[in-house]
């Protein structure tokens, strides 16, 4: 099996500008290409400024790789986050660009280990130690090989793929990197947050995914689909309870400790057990405020939330049913309670059962419960519901005690950073969070 290559969707507009930074050839073409250039949508095909040329696809490649990049203005970083900002970044490798949805998409076509030395630079900080680095090369590179097999298989059916459940009282959905057809991955969280070579490439990262080149984690030799979050909140949820309904045994409710904090029952799927898992904060590697290791994993961007452990989120009434008003395009009137139908192995809010003066809906999975309580997404969805000043059956304020940040299927980001900091190697951490697995080197 040769290095892989993978296509990066990048960004989407009706007008891209882009520095070449080198010679680059554009395919079907002689001419040789480099400088300043810009690309507009006009009549439902590419047209490059200053040059009659016009299709519906373009691809820049670049003469020499080593020494060629390429850049493009005004990338949004953080796309629907508390952090959302607009940024110039830097690419090595080719550059497609394509008519997808009546936009220009531009796309980085590279080779995988490249792909790994951004993302994890991306990530996490540079300044992470080695053992973490090399623990999250292996599960980036596990993750997209496992995608990019997956999307094959998608291709080669002839069903549609679903993700989308709805009935009169229950609205179902999950987000995963399926719907991708004219690329493998995303640049942003919503499959791994990569930045070309924007932020510099540290040398321990380089290192990291040089030592481990070619190794992935592998479940009765199969490629694992290997997750992981920013805080798991204490034990890590399973699989199906964020994306489709399929069983990983390596993906289990790994507890974030080295044995189970005293005083909690943690089967977290029953509700009187939940509660005080979520109103506490139980012994964790995760559970830190040690600066120096949350630097190694947090960026600027993510720095303004130190709170992730465990959090308070409060709303008034007409914050609350104005906000799910606009995020979930259901009126529901007054709010008048929000029940927990259906936790998963972490705690984490499978279902949430939404009471409205007007109207009832069950909503799930976790991440459009997380969309339709947040201008962009709440931490989690391992929270508890509180209502206060109940005025005629209508509560005046409600209050959120929640747990955790991300989905926490899978490796848990700060929670590997202590470990890491504690002088686990990099074997032990990837073998205390997926169960059962051997690290195989596929190229």
């Amino acid at each position: 099996m040769k290095t892989p290559e993978i296509a990066v969707g990048i960004m989407s507009s009706n007008k891209i500008e882009f520095i070449l930074e080198g010679k680059f050839r554009l395919k079907g073409h002689k001419n040789l290409w480099e400088g300043t250039q810009v690309v507009e949508l006009d009549k439902g095909m590419i047209k490059l400024a200053g040059d009659t040329l016009a299709n519906n696809e373009l691809y820049f490649f670049p003469l020499d790789p080593q020494t060629s990049g390429f850049e493009l203005k005004d990338v949004t970083i953080g796309v629907n986050f508390h952090w959302e900002q607009k940024e110039n970044q830097k690419f090595q490798g080719a550059l497609k660009l394509l008519v997808e949805e009546e936009k220009i998409t531009a796309i980085n076509v590279l080779s995988i280990e490249n792909y790994l030395i951004s993302v994890i630079s991306s990530e996490m900080s540079a300044n992470s130690s080695l053992d973490l680095l090399k623990a999250h090369s292996i599960i980036s590179r596990s993750w997209l090989i496992a995608q990019i097999e997956k999307q094959d298989k998608l291709s080669e059916r002839a069903e549609t793929y679903e993700s989308t459940f709805e009935t009169d009282d229950e609205y179902i959905k999950w987000y995963d990197r399926e719907d991708h057809t004219n690329f493998h991955v995303c640049a942003d969280d919503h499959c791994q947050r990569y930045q070309g070579t924007t932020r510099s490439h540290n040398p321990n990262v380089v290192k990291a995914v040089n030592e481990t080149a070619g190794v992935v984690l592998a479940y009765n030799g199969v490629i694992c689909d290997a997750r992981f979050s920013k805080c798991c909140g204490g034990i890590a949820e399973l699989f199906e309870n964020c994306w489709e309904p399929v069983n990983h045994p390596y993906l289990t409710a790994v507890i974030d400790n080295p044995s189970a904090p005293k005083g909690f029952e943690t089967d977290l799927t029953v509700e009187e057990n939940a509660v005080p898992w979520l109103k506490n904060a139980p012994e964790a590697f995760c559970n830190t405020d040690d600066e120096e290791v949350l630097k190694q994993v947090l960026n600027e961007y993510d720095w303004t939330a130190k709170d992730f452990y465990r959090w308070t989120v409060e709303y008034k009434q007409d914050e609350l049913s104005a906000l799910i008003l606009k995020r979930s395009g259901h009126d529901f009137g007054k709010i008048l309670d929000m029940i927990p139908v259906e936790r998963g192995a972490s705690g984490r809010l499978v279902k949430l059962k939404i009471v409205g003066s007007k109207k009832t809906i069950t909503v799930g999975k976790e991440l459009e419960i997380r969309r339709w309580l947040s201008e962009s997404h709440l931490y989690s969805s391992a929270f508890l519901v509180e209502k206060e000043n109940v005025v005629d059956g209508i509560p005046q304020m409600f209050i959120l005690q929640g747990a955790g940040w991300g989905h926490g299927v899978g490796l848990c980001q700060i929670g590997a950073a202590v470990m890491g900091n504690k002088g686990y190697r990099y074997d032990e951490i990837l073998h205390h969070y997926f169960k059962n697995i051997t690290l195989e080197k596929r190229y």
